[in-house]
C-alpha cells in the first residue's frame, strides 16, 4: 500500500501558552486569593502561564485575549486596575498584541488605549505612551522537548551528528534526531539537538553552549516561532539540501517554524519476541526480529479517555477491519482506529471498539479476537524515539541542585535523564554524570549511585507517563520541591509530562 504525505498536526492548546517577562525580568503572574495580577513571579510555573486566544491578526499585530490556567480571563478596568475574571463585554479584556523587532510584545488596552505594564510589581494599564516599561517578553511555555516543523518546506528540522549541521528535510518526526531542547537563559535561548550539542551562530553544532549558541526567539500565535542573532541575522534553511543556517533575506516567511512537543514515537513486541510491524499491504504482523521504519508508531493517547491511536509511519492508523483484522490503512476520524489502553506490569493491552482485545493470531497477523485478555494479548512497549527523558510536573522540571542533595521537581532548568532499557517498559535512571538514580529509605532520590535501579514507565497519555520506583511506590511530586516515591495511588502529582 502507498504511504500518503504526512499530515502535521495543529499545535494543541498547550503548544500555544506563554509566559511573559517585564523589563525587570519578572513574569506576568495570576494571583487566585485576589483574582488580580502582579508582576511578581521568579519563574515559568502555572500561575505564570497564559492562553493566547487570537481573535483577530495582521501582519505584525493581533487582537487577542490571555486567559490564565484557571480559566480567568486578564481584565483591564476603567480605573487602570488589572485583574482577573470574566469579560462583561466583548472588548472588555481585548488587547491590541503588537510584535517589535526587538522580540518583545507591547498589549494595549482596546478601550482605554492604555499600554500594559508593571513597576517591578505591580500591574496596571495607565499610560498611552509607549515606553520601555511597556515591553513584555514572550516565554513559550511548552515543555523544552520540542520539535520544529517548516510550514513553507513541510518538513522538520533534523540533526545530522556525522557533519555537525541541522538540515530541514526529514517529512516525518520519527527519529531522536528531530527533537531539541530549547533551553532558555539569560534572555537568550540554546538549541541542544538529542547528543547534546548546541547549534551556533556559524551554523555548525558545537559541544558547549555559550554566547555564539543563544538565539533570540520572536514568537508568534498559532506557535510560530523564529531565531535570530539581534544583529539582522535569522535562522532559516537555505540551499537545496535546506541547511538550517543564519542569513539575512529570508523568502516567503520561510524563516518561521511552528514549534510543538516532541512526539511519542515507540515500537511493541508480541510474547515470541516479535516486533510489530506493518507490511506492503497495509496487514499488521509480529513477524521481524530486527527494528524497522514499519515498525515504529506515534503514540496519541488522550490521558481523560484512555483511548489510544497508533500512527504508522505510511501516515496511516492502525484500524480494526474486517473478520477482526488490524490493518494499517485508517484515517485519523475513523472511529476504529480508538482502542482503549490498559496496562499490565510494564505491558499494553489494546481493546477495541468492538471490545476485543487485540493478539496475536497462529498466523502471525495482530488481531481483535480475544474476550478476555491472557499472555497473548500482552504487548511489551519501548521509547523508539528518545534516549533519555526530560521530567515536568505540576511544581516545575525534575533535576538536580548545587543547594540540595536529594532530586528537586520544581527547578525553571531541567536535567536529562538517560534512559538504559532492561526489560520493555523497565528502565535504569542514569544522571548525565554517568551515575544512577538511588532511593533512599525515605523515598527520596539521589543521583549519585553505583548500581543500577528498576524504574517501571507507564505512559498515561502522548507525552504523559508514571513511573513506579523500586519501592513499589509511583514517583510524584512534592509541593516542597522534593522528588518522592512514596504514592500508592497515580494522583495529579504522579503525572509527568515528558
Amino acid at each position: 500500500m502507498a504511504e500518503v504525505e504526512w499530515i502535521h498536526r495543529h499545535p494543541k492548546a498547550e503548544d500555544l501558552r506563554v509566559g511573559l517577562i517585564s523589563w525587570a525580568g519578572t513574569y506576568l503572574t495570576f494571583e487566585a486569593y485576589k483574582s488580580t495580577v502582579t508582576a511578581t513571579g521568579k519563574s515559568l510555573s502555572r500561575r505564570q502561564t497564559w492562553e493566547l486566544l487570537v481573535s483577530n491578526e495582521h501582519e505584525a499585530q493581533a487582537v487577542v485575549r490571555l486567559k490564565s490556567l484557571r480559566g480567568y480571563y486578564m481584565l483591564c478596568e476603567a480605573d487602570g486596575t488589572v485583574c482577573c475574571g470574566r469579560p462583561r463585554s466583548s472588548h472588555h479584556g481585548c488587547f491590541l498584541l503588537r510584535f517589535h523587532r526587538n522580540c518583545k510584545w507591547t498589549l494595549q488596552c482596546i478601550i482605554s488605549g492604555r499600554y500594559l505594564e508593571c513597576d517591578g510589581q505591580d500591574v496596571f494599564c495607565s499610560s498611552r505612551v509607549l515606553s520601555a516599561y511597556h515591553m513584555w517578553t514572550p516565554r513559550p511555555a511548552l515543555h523544552v522537548h520540542v520539535i520544529l516543523y517548516s510550514p513553507t518546506y513541510r518538513s522538520y528540522a533534523r540533526a545530522d551528528h556525522t557533519v555537525g549541521r541541522i538540515w530541514v528535510d526529514a517529512a516525518v518526526p520519527c527519529l531522536e534526531e528531530c527533537g531539541f531542547l530549547l533551553h532558555f537563559q539569560d534572555g537568550c535561548y540554546h538549541l541542544e539537538t538529542s547528543t547534546h550539542h548546541f547549534l551556533s551562530r556559524v551554523d555548525r553544532l558545537v559541544s558547549q553552549c555559550s554566547a555564539q549558541t543563544a538565539f533570540h526567539l520572536q514568537v508568534r500565535p498559532r506557535g510560530l516561532v523564529a531565531l535570530c542573532d539581534g544583529e539582522g541575522g535569522t535562522l532559516y534553511p537555505q540551499g537545496t539540501h535546506l541547511l538550517l543556517g543564519l542569513g539575512s533575506n529570508p523568502m516567503r516567511g520561510e524563516e518561521w517554524f511552528v514549534l510543538q512537543h516532541f512526539p511519542t514515537w515507540v515500537s511493541l513486541k508480541s510474547r515470541c519476541r516479535k516486533f510489530i510491524s506493518v507490511g506492503y499491504d497495509a496487514e499488521v504482523c509480529a513477524a521481524s526480529e530486527r527494528l524497522t521504519p514499519m515498525s515504529l508508531f506515534q503514540y496519541e493517547c488522550d490521558s481523560e479517555s484512555s483511548t489510544l491511536q497508533l500512527r504508522s509511519a505510511n501516515g496511516y492508523y492502525l484500524t480494526q477491519r474486517r473478520h477482526r483484522v488490524v490493518m494499517a490503512d485508517g484515517h485519523p476520524m475513523d472511529c476504529n482506529t480508538f482502542f482503549r489502553v490498559h496496562w499490565n506490569c510494564g505491558r499494553i493491552i489494546l481493546q477495541s471498539s468492538i471490545g476485543r482485545f487485540l493478539g496475536i493470531a497462529t498466523n502471525g497477523l495482530l488481531m481483535a479476537n480475544a474476550a478476555i485478555p491472557g499472555p497473548n494479548e500482552e504487548l511489551g512497549i519501548r521509547f523508539a524515539n528518545r534516549s533519555f527523558l526530560i521530567l515536568r510536573g505540576r511544581y516545575g522540571y525534575v533535576g538536580s541542585s548545587s543547594e540540595r542533595d536529594l532530586m528537586q521537581c520544581n527547578l525553571d532548568q531541567p536535567d536529562c535523564i538517560q534512559l538504559l532499557p532492561c526489560r520493555q517498559s523497565i528502565y535504569h535512571f542514569q544522571a548525565q554524570g554517568g551515575s544512577f538514580w538511588s532511593i533512599t529509605s525515605f523515598g527520596t532520590f539521589r543521583p549519585w549511585g553505583k548500581f543500577a535501579l528498576n524504574f517501571c514507565i507507564e505512559l498515561q497519555g502522548s507525552n504523559l507517563l508514571t513511573v513506579l520506583a523500586p519501592n513499589g511506590f509511583y514517583i510524584r511530586a512534592d509541593r516542597s520541591g522534593t522528588l518522592l516515591a512514596d504514592s500508592a495511588d497515580i494522583t495529579k502529582e504522579c503525572i509527568w509530562e515528558f
